[in-house]
């Protein structure tokens, strides 16, 4: 049975999130909803991470298994017709083997958090980064963010609702930095827990408008308490920026 790896790049607005609930839409309900038009097969797509209500995707990976060896660009074509309206979009679709896993192939995810520390209001990206009015100091957050890299345990920035088995992970890469207006706060791990990546923005805030130092961050960090952390930055400005196999 042929086995499809696609890139989906999606605007989590309208969703309840990736994972298939009965509360709303689904990214993979709809793209479930979609192979389904295409090929008549009733099957759901398997994704390399699940994103929260109201988080986005550049590159979110998910494949699929189909009865007929369609060409990888007809697939891509037609899945894209089929999710018409809603803002989802196949980037790439190629055939991979049967051994390829979206979610257990991986070795490294990389999210995108998008701050506009401006006073007006966003008018074009207005569910899609979060104003911040207050002024921040980014290069105090690069510096702060510093202290979470490696491998900790992170059930400060661990939501109470995460089901993984363990708050110790590795996180390669946290940076901060200004574009005009425009924070963008990168990170970078094999994996991440449940609200981890806006747990941590949320309290790298505080840094920036000078409220916590970096004592503060790591000391919340060494805490290992939920309540040591600060607010969670909300969902709209977080973006899946891509999966690494």
């Amino acid at each position: 049975m042929p086995r499809y790896k696609l890139t989906i790049e999606y605007d989590g607005t309208p969703f309840v999130g990736w994972q298939l609930q009965a509360n709303g839409p689904s990214v993979q309900g709809r793209l479930a909803a979609a192979v389904e038009a295409f090929c008549g097969e009733a099957m759901v797509p398997r994704g390399a991470g699940r994103t929260d209500a109201g988080v986005h995707a550049l590159g979110q990976v998910a494949h699929l298994d189909l009865a007929k060896d369609w060409p990888a660009d007809t697939v891509r074509d037609a899945l894209n017709d089929h999710l018409r309206p809603d803002p989802i979009a196949i980037l790439a679709c190629e055939p991979v083997d049967e051994g390829f896993d979206a979610r257990h192939s991986a070795v490294g995810r990389r999210y995108l958090y998008r701050i506009v520390n401006r006073r007006a209001p966003p008018a074009l990206e207005r569910d899609r980064v979060w104003r911040v009015t207050r002024p921040l100091d980014e290069g105090a957050m690069h510096a702060a963010a510093q202290c979470l890299l490696g491998k900790h345990d992170f059930t400060t920035f661990r939501s109470v609702h995460c089901q993984a088995r363990s708050p110790v992970k590795t996180l390669d890469r946290l940076s901060v930095a200004r574009q005009g207006s425009e924070l963008r706060v990168e990170a970078a791990a094999r994996s991440f827990m449940h609200n981890q990546v806006r747990s941590m923005v949320g309290s790298l805030k505080l840094v920036g408008e000078g409220k916590w130092s970096v004592d503060d961050l790591r000391a919340a960090l060494e805490a290992r308490n939920r309540s040591a952390c600060g607010p969670v930055a909300p969902a709209h400005g977080l973006y899946l920026a891509g999966v690494d196999y």
